[in-house]
């Protein structure tokens, strides 16, 4: 596979293109699949996690048909695939291959963190290739970025920008997170700077993506700035203009459109806004569980026109 053009560039092209910073959130908990999918996995497979991952691939693949022609990117959660085993992570694979070939930017969040060599691993895991048997190869997810937590410092964020560069990927560190409990550590005042942790971090992102900027002046090295804290968001927009804020927390945490506008530049971009279960959990408020796909498109109109009321 050629090198892929600059990260940045390919998704604020596909938020233009596509006229919304929606990302589609796939963490398919299974028992809020709907009964039809399961019933026809179980079926085939019985009570086993092929079965599970079987579920889960058909779930996403509806979800993804129905919203691929309205959204610009996707990110699929690991953490709802890896306790499948192999079969999982088959899925999650096979989920974000599905979702490329619809021409969606996947977004694989995996807020994975290491050091060297291991961090290497992982970056080229998700982003690069991967040596095989004396040759060199695509790595099995295909994906276009990946979410980081940057705690272990410059040397454990270093070997994904590398990949980036290489490969023309991205990743999303994490600044300020959607939780409630997050200010336990990112609102502490770090006594030499003076400042609270979150925004040293942002100084970090801002410096290590300085040198990744796109021909849309934003950098392949984003941030996740969660739609919870709007204030803590516009202090970060401030000191890093020119990156890409993944905010999560929009819908079921709490954050709505006022929330989430302190995350965009005045230009309108700068921001991808998640949602999950908003949208592909519609159908338990719809009641209709063969029209899953078809009410997680509507969810999807529905927070189009919220975000673009303000």
């Amino acid at each position: 596979m050629a090198q892929k053009t600059h990260f940045a560039d390919r998704l604020i092209a596909a938020i233009q293109k596509k006229g919304t910073p929606i990302c589609v959130g796939l963490d398919p908990r299974l028992e809020n699949i709907p009964a039809h999918i399961t019933a026809k996995a179980m079926k085939e497979k019985g009570k086993t996690f092929e079965a599970a991952a079987q579920a889960i691939l058909e779930f996403n693949k509806g979800i993804i048909d129905a919203v691929h022609d309205v959204v610009p990117a996707v990110k699929p959660q690991f953490a709802f695939y890896a306790p499948y085993g192999f079969a999982g992570v088959w899925a999650f694979e096979e989920t974000c291959k599905y979702a490329h070939e619809q021409g969606l930017v996947v977004i694989a969040d995996a807020k994975v963190n290491d050091i060297g060599s291991t961090a290497e691993a992982y970056a080229n895991a998700f982003l690069g290739k991967v040596g095989l048997f004396g040759a060199e190869t695509d790595a099995p997810f295909v994906c276009d970025a990946l979410t980081v937590n940057p705690y272990l410092g410059t040397d454990g964020v270093k070997p994904f920008i590398d990949v980036c560069k290489k490969q023309g990927s991205g990743i999303f560190i994490l600044v300020k997170t959607s939780n409630p409990s997050s200010g336990d550590l990112q609102d502490q005042i770090v006594c030499e700077q003076k400042l609270p942790a979150y925004e040293l971090m942002g100084h970090f992102v801002d410096s290590w993506g300085a040198d990744e900027i796109g021909k849309s002046g934003y950098s392949s090295i984003g941030a996740v700035v969660g739609a919870t804290y709007p204030s803590q968001a516009a202090a970060l927009r401030k000191l890093m203009p020119q990156t890409v804020f993944l905010v999560p927390g929009y819908g079921a945490q709490g954050g709505g459109a006022e929330d989430v506008k302190p995350c965009f530049n005045s230009d309108g971009l700068g921001a991808i806004v998640n949602s999950s279960r908003g949208i592909i959990f519609a159908w338990e408020k719809e009641g209709d569980e063969k029209k899953f796909a078809e009410a997680a498109r509507n969810a999807v109109e529905d927070m189009k026109q919220d975000l673009y009321a303000i």
